[in-house]
């Protein structure tokens, strides 16, 4: 299993499965981050937290805490 805090910047990944329960998996569907959709990761924080993505055409800040809940491949 490869979660999206696990993919480099440049890479584009799709979400395969969301983990977590109630109002953090809700959030985090909210965002546009939802099975079979496309992701590409443009940067990172200087010290890694939070990731930019690019998600559905718009620009999504991410933590990493956030982020090991969406399974990619």
């Amino acid at each position: 299993m490869r979660t999206l805090n696990e993919a480099k910047i440049g890479e584009t990944v799709k979400v395969v499965k969301l983990h977590g329960m109630g109002a953090v998996k809700r959030r985090i569907m909210d965002m546009g981050i939802t099975k079979g959709t496309r992701i590409y990761v443009r940067k990172m924080a200087p010290l890694g937290d939070p990731m930019e993505l690019q998600v559905r055409g718009y620009e999504l800040s991410l933590r990493k805490a956030d982020a090991s809940m969406v399974e990619v491949e």
